[in-house]
């Protein structure tokens, strides 16, 4: 919700082709994870539990999708603080890997749609793959160097099924 917070689950929307792409994704990555600053709640606009809550309807709707999360990971501090789990800081990467001793920042990837999103995987050594339609994010998002460009979630794991294949 540009502008906004998701703050219940009826608000959050999954894009064309979300759930399908995981699964696919699924098929080629160990674990698949969100990292998400949240600091609405850091803003008193939702609680941890509102955002237990979304999660939840998120797996539920993935689960029905016959896919899942590994897990997810949030950070509800506010910006001006600069804490260490909010990105583009990679509090939330060193999270997961304590809880899953196998991940390996270089063998792993980030996929996002905003520029926290990408210096985040590049701070960590991870490849990065933009996810963005939009010509200003394209633009603004250029002064970056990532690794891949896509129009959707959906593309991207099209792309990475297609190379597998060959």
């Amino acid at each position: 919700m540009p502008g906004d917070y998701v703050r219940q689950p009826t608000q959050l929307q999954l894009t064309p082709g979300c759930a399908e792409a995981i699964g696919i994704l699924r098929q080629h990555f160990e674990q698949i994870f969100v990292v998400t600053n949240q600091q609405g709640i850091g803003k008193g606009l939702m609680t941890e539990a509102d955002l237990d809550r979304i999660h939840s309807w998120l797996q539920a709707e993935l689960r029905n999708a016959g896919t899942y999360l590994d897990q997810i990971y949030y950070c509800p501090e506010l910006v001006k603080y600069n804490p260490l789990d909010r990105k583009p800081q990679p509090g939330m990467a060193l999270r997961a890997a304590a809880d899953w001793p196998e991940i390996t920042f270089g063998a792993s990837v980030m996929v996002g749609d905003s520029i926290s999103d990408l210096l985040f995987g590049r701070r960590l050594g991870m490849k990065t793959v933009m996810i963005t339609s939009n010509p200003e994010q394209v633009k603004r998002s250029s002064i970056l160097h990532y690794d891949a460009r896509f129009s959707s979630l959906a593309d991207f794991a099209k792309a990475v099924q297609d190379e597998s294949l060959e």
